[in-house]
Parts: structure tokens; sequence; C-alpha cells
């Protein structure tokens, strides 16, 4: 998507001001701030993901497991799975969880659940997510 807001902006430029090299310049621009747009959203929806695994992990005990979901503020890609506290990480540093959690492909009654792990540790009063490459499979280039 990036590429062709780029074409279009650069030829039109480039067609309005009968310079080609301003045209090229307009157009690499448009590429490069659409997809930085591109990426700072889906960071942030990957952001809110993270969130909200943390905030149900952070209230179960090891051991207990629970479902999660986010409902985004535009509700294309909701997610949703289930998450299972599998050990507490007490340091002099932090507290700490270890999770595994899956996140659902398709409806929610035929859902192939897709698992992964990742840690959460407490924040002053807050559990955020603590792993700095959580998922490659599952986040890729968003890290």
């Amino acid at each position: 998507m990036p590429e062709i807001a780029a074409v279009v902006v650069g030829g039109a430029t480039g067609g309005a001001t009968a310079n080609p090299a301003i045209g090229f310049a307009v157009g690499v621009a448009t590429a490069a701030a659409a997809t930085a747009a591109v990426q700072y959203y889906g960071r942030s929806r990957q952001g809110a993901e993270q969130d909200a695994i943390a905030r149900v992990a952070g209230d179960l005990p090891v051991g207990g497991t629970a479902d999660w979901k986010i409902e985004h503020t535009i509700p294309l890609g909701d997610e949703h799975g289930q998450l299972r506290v599998t050990r507490l990480i007490d340091s002099p540093l932090a507290e700490c969880k270890e999770v595994a959690f899956s996140v659902a492909e398709g409806s929610r009654k035929a859902a192939k659940l897709n698992w992964f792990t990742t840690d959460v540790c407490k924040s002053a009063d807050t559990w955020t997510w603590a792993a700095a490459e959580p998922a490659v499979e599952r986040w890729g280039y968003l890290q």
C-alpha cells in the first residue's frame, strides 16, 4: 500500500512540476511516511494485545488459566485466546511470571490455537510485557 501511494503522489507531482526528479523525491518521501505510519499502527495494536495478556496474567496464580481478548478501536483483527501462568520468577529486581498464551485463528467455536510463551513483570502496580523478543513468529517485524 505505501508503494501505491508513492507512485500516485510521485507521478502526480512529477507531472505537475514537469520535473521527474521532484516527482521521484516526493514519491520516496511519501513511501517512507506511509511505511512509518503502517508500522506505528501495527506496533500500537501489538502493544495493546501485549498489555491485555499481561493484565490477565498478573491477576492469576501459578497454574491458573484464563481467557484473554483485545477489542481494538477499529474492530479489525481483534484477537483472543487462552493463557496459563507456568511459573513465578521472583527476583530482587521485579516480580515476574512466565506465561504460555494462545492466539486463536478463526471463529471462537472452531478456532485453531497457536501457543507462544513470554514473561510479564510487575512495574509499580501494573503488569507489563517483559520479553524483548516475545515470539518472532507471532509478531514478525513489529518487534
